[in-house]
């Protein structure tokens, strides 16, 4: 039975439970002098909420059960002989024998013979005609595998269905007989509600300390094979692969080449987008007409929903071919390359602009204008208003904007991979190309990589870097945050 037709039956009963349990209450408050507790719809809710949460939390929980026993039983039955076979370890024949039941499935259902073939070479044609493509490893012996996990996976979604439908029904009739006039329905359907919002505030809780401790674990790992001090204060970027039985070839892994590309290029597009996009935030908060501003407003914020691709498309062929050029015509000779730190700054500062912009529009827009009208009444002008009134009274709220967009600069990777190339160098010059932290991570997860190398681990070391980095701009920024907070409010 499918999942999804499982759950749909499992929302009718719910959705019916609703209907019942509402005309139960109103037909009771009806027929009686005595006041209710709760209202009529939240006896509905009641019998709708213990209809479906119970039902979907079995449901999840036989549906982990029941696949990690399928695959416990499975890898119990692989032979013991795939240890030294061609086959490298019994997770990869773990998996060939899951792609094999896969196209089975679909063999299946697209209505293919019952009665298989008892050797690969004869069954791969047919999977072959029915679009399924598999290893060219897989063995005989993984056919009654593969059809016995089919029929596994078939019984626990059976009796998960069986559950999870007689679950709801259960709690539907439950719910149905327990509404009375006096009955706590409303504190009942609260306390749910309060149940689901503290559990959406920890799922996001701990989605971020499942992040942190997915890159914690692999960085101190890679601290096992690299010293901190050649990782912190290494100076060069050279993740080269060693060769068999090589010595000291295993490359240099240098952070502070990526780190200065990282600010580098961070740095020169806040340096373009922070005076453009808060100018533009007070022209449309301060200066434009309101007809102006329902114009100008939603074009810039047109910018935020180009693709970053699109960007690094603009910078490799329009701005960077073009500074070149100028540079070419002004001094003779290039001295500004297509691909350089200047040219992935000002894209990405063009990028930035509605982040600036839209953010700190909102902001200034919401300071009270009771201290507007303090300021012109006191004789101020309206620049001077700006300046030393509204502006600082928004600063907290500007720094925050400052620190989302520094935070998006930071973690830029295809502006930079197509406008600042990918050379890991150290330099000042504006006008040579850097990399940064992020491009280095994807150069490093890309390709046929065995993942416990330092070339691989590497990339979670980076990870990890990134996130201290942006922790402690939060940190600053929460306290120059509160710092002027106190001395407006």
């Amino acid at each position: 039975m499918s999942i999804l037709f499982v759950l749909i039956l499992i929302l009718a009963i719910g959705v019916v439970g609703f209907v019942l349990g509402r005309t139960r209450a109103n037909r009771q408050q009806a027929h009686s002098t005595e006041k209710p507790h709760s209202r009529s719809h939240y006896h509905g809710w009641w019998t709708f909420l213990l209809s479906v949460l119970p039902a979907l939390l079995f449901l999840f929980v036989w549906s982990l059960a029941g696949q990690a026993w399928i695959e416990s039983t499975t890898r119990s039955n692989l032979p013991a002989q795939t240890e030294g076979s061609a086959i490298a370890s019994r997770g990869l024949a773990f998996g060939m024998v899951k792609d094999l039941a896969a196209g089975l499935k679909r063999l299946e259902q697209a209505g293919g013979e019952r009665e298989l073939p008892n050797t690969f070479e004869e069954l791969r044609p047919i999977l072959a005609d029915r679009g399924v493509a598999l290893a060219s490893e897989t063995q005989d012996y993984m056919i009654p595998l593969a059809q016995q996990m089919n029929a596994m996976k078939a019984t626990v979604g059976w009796i998960g269905a069986i559950g999870a439908l007689a679950l709801a029904l259960a709690g539907a009739a439950y719910a149905y007989g327990g509404i009375r006039i006096r009955s706590r329905a409303r504190n009942n359907v609260e306390r749910i509600v309060l149940w689901m919002l503290m559990g959406a505030s920890m799922i996001a809780i701990l989605t971020t300390v499942g992040i942190v401790f997915s890159m914690l674990f692999e960085t101190i790992h890679f601290f096992r094979s690299v010293p901190l001090r050649e990782f912190f204060f290494g100076t060069v970027w050279d993740p080269r692969f060693a060769a068999a039985d090589a010595v000291g070839t295993e490359g240099q892994f240098g952070l502070i080449p990526l780190l200065a590309g990282t600010l580098y290029i961070a740095f020169v597009a806040m340096l373009f987008a922070v005076p453009v996009g808060l100018m533009a935030a007070v022209y449309m908060a301060e200066y434009a007409t309101p007809r102006v501003r329902s114009t100008v407003k939603p074009l810039l914020e047109v910018l935020a929903g180009i693709p970053t691709i699109v960007y690094g498309f603009f910078a490799l062929v329009t701005v960077g071919p073009f500074l070149r050029d100028i540079s070419t015509a002004i001094a003779g000779f290039t001295f500004i390359q297509a691909q350089s730190v200047l040219t992935a700054g000002i894209v990405m500062g063009i990028m930035l602009i509605p982040f600036v912009s839209s953010l700190s529009d909102d902001i200034i827009t919401q300071v009270p204008r009771s201290m507007r009208d303090g300021s012109l009444g006191l004789g101020a002008t309206k620049s001077e208003t700006i300046k030393r009134v509204i502006l600082p009274a928004a600063l907290p709220g500007i720094v925050g904007a400052l620190l989302l967009t520094a935070s998006r600069a930071i973690g830029e990777t295809m502006i930079v991979v197509l406008a600042a190339g990918v050379a890991a160098k150290l330099t000042i010059n504006p006008f040579d190309a850097m990399t940064t932290i992020t491009v280095k991570i994807v150069n490093q997860l890309t390709g046929d990589l065995e993942f416990t190398s330092p070339q691989t681990l590497v990339a979670f070391a980076l990870g990890m870097t990134l996130f201290v980095l942006t922790l402690g701009m939060n940190v600053f920024a929460l306290y120059i945050v509160r710092k002027y907070r106190e001395q407006y409010e």
